[in-house]
């Protein structure tokens, strides 16, 4: 006979679950029994541009036509840009912060109303929000913004038994690089070190996280009864942000630019 807890069916949303993190969490979830919704641009339950609050409202009125509530948000969708800031074309900065900005606030708006009493909301921020990196500032600062909107998000539910969290993955295997969106366009101020920069990103493919092991880290974060503020993936990530909160942020900085600033 099933346990009592094996038996509970919760109702869980996820966005961006067609593919990467986002797929191998609903996979997990589906085989525990719960009931996964996904969004996704494509090939998902329902498909719309996240950042498209209108599109993202008609959605949510449709899951509450079916499910009476949601237990769980899990905001996965989100994608990068890398290049120098000040060579990257506006319309694609836009659309950085539109998705995965925007297109946070648009699931936790609409799903809010719709979250069960012990709801959790689960905001997949970066490391990238916790220190910065060269040719990555548009991408990590997006991510520090979900960071602080979960925080805050948190703060604001505090007289509600509902949940926020900001993950703060490093690099896992997914195809995250091959969807980012690079600009190698330079000039005088940074000859080769935009595109040597993303390279050296791109090299280390092979040393990024399974997906599998990703999925076993994740899973124990999302299924822990009281959720912290924030949680940081990886030993050097958790690292560097223990350094930051003692060393001068201009030799941080120096440490930063010497790791992630690569020139040929």
């Amino acid at each position: 006979m099933k346990n009592k807890k094996s038996q509970e069916t919760r109702k869980i949303i996820i966005t961006g679950s067609s593919s990467g993190m986002g797929q191998a969490l609903r996979k997990y979830f589906e085989e525990k029994g719960d009931i996964v919704i996904g969004i996704s641009l494509a090939d998902d339950d329902y498909n719309c541009d996240i950042s498209n609050n209108d599109e993202v409202k008609n959605i949510f009125q449709q899951i509450a036509q079916k499910h009476s509530q949601i237990d769980m948000l899990i905001n996965c969708a989100g994608f990068g840009i890398y290049g120098a800031i000040e060579l990257i074309d506006n319309a694609k900065v836009q659309k950085q912060y539109d998705v995965n900005v925007m297109g946070t606030v648009n699931a936790i708006q609409n799903c809010l109303p719709l979250m069960s009493e012990k709801g959790k909301i689960i905001n997949f921020s970066s490391v990238c929000a916790l220190y910065p990196i060269p040719f990555r500032s548009y991408y990590c600062s997006t991510k520090a913004a979900v960071s602080m909107l979960s925080d805050c998000l948190r703060m604001e539910l505090s007289r509600t038994k509902i949940q926020s969290t900001a993950i703060c993955p490093g690099e896992i295997k997914t195809n995250f690089t091959k969807n980012r969106v690079n600009t190698f366009e330079t000039n005088e101020k940074y000859g080769n070190a935009p595109q040597y920069s993303i390279e050296k990103i791109s090299l280390r493919e092979h040393k990024r996280m399974p997906i599998e092991k990703a999925t076993k880290i994740l899973v124990k974060i999302i299924e822990k009864k009281k959720l912290k503020p924030q949680y940081i993936m990886g030993a050097k990530n958790k690292m560097l942000y223990q350094l930051q909160k003692f060393a001068p942020k201009s030799l941080m900085l120096k440490i930063l630019t010497k790791m992630f600033y690569v020139e040929k």
